[in-house]
């Protein structure tokens, strides 16, 4: 499998879970089943209200917990600088570990400034809790801004990224910076599943539409993929992307699909 060299000289899965609307048992499920499949990049967030449920499957695996990349975000709500430690502590309890591979600010806030919450999420940088910091639902501005306001590289952005959904710009931004992107939605809600384009380019490959999307993201210098998934037949073909490739024809194709 791929991985994306982060600036703390580790490195990121390009191919994730996402767990967004994983709840309870099916959450804990599906965690587990990735994790014997060969998954080893989690994404989760405490808005989510799942990480329990991950830390108990992460627990329950018997993968080595270095073994394993987690990523979770803290939500507007704890920008404040003391909420937000909490916050990170209390995501870390509930993971049932000592640190996280990546610690993201959920979505930009109005009323809490930027460099208050920059500032306590390098604070739990420096004491271990989160190996590298980013970002999530920034523009390049934003991104800009944060960058400018951390000690710590800001090595992640996490935004929605799909065929239908050009980001050039936070792309090009991005590379410039050796900031990753890392695309939630990737198959635009299920939108992708029976696009014609992709159905058609899957057909030549081999594969389905909704790996075909998925390749087009882990294909990108620099982008890391979290597509959701609960059922084994479905998580199991996520991981099924690295044993083709897109050509140019078939870029110049998809590159063609009329975005949203």
């Amino acid at each position: 499998m791929i991985s994306l060299a982060l600036p703390n000289g580790h490195s990121m899965p390009a191919l994730g879970l996402g767990t967004w609307q994983l709840r309870d048992s099916a959450c804990e499920d599906a965690v587990r089943t990735a994790l014997e499949l060969g998954y080893r990049h989690i994404d989760t967030a405490e808005r989510y209200g799942n990480e329990r449920e991950v830390g108990a499957a992460l627990a329950a695996s018997g993968v080595a917990r270095g073994d394993v990349f987690i990523t979770t975000k803290v939500w507007p709500d704890h920008f404040r600088a003391s909420d937000l430690r909490k916050a990170a502590a209390e995501s870390l309890r509930r993971l049932r570990t000592d640190y996280v591979d990546l610690l993201l600010l959920h979505w930009p806030s109005k009323d809490v400034s930027l460099a208050e919450t920059v500032g306590a999420l390098n604070e739990v940088a420096a004491q271990g809790k989160a190996r590298a910091i980013g970002v999530s639902n920034f523009s390049v501005e934003l991104m800009r801004e944060a960058a400018s306001l951390s000690q710590a590289p800001i090595a992640c952005n996490q935004v929605e990224y799909h065929v239908l959904r050009p980001q050039q710009a936070l792309l090009d931004y991005a590379r410039g910076e050796q900031v990753v992107i890392t695309a939630y939605s990737p198959l635009a809600k299920g939108r992708l599943a029976d696009h014609p384009v992709l159905v058609r380019i899957g057909a030549k490959h081999g594969k389905s539409a909704s790996q075909v999307a998925l390749r087009w993201l882990v294909q990108q210098n620099g982008v890391a993929v979290i597509p959701k998934a609960s059922r084994e037949p479905n998580l199991r073909a996520n991981m099924q992307l690295f044993d083709f490739s897109l050509d140019d024809s078939d870029l110049r194709e998809l590159a063609s699909v009329t975005p949203l």
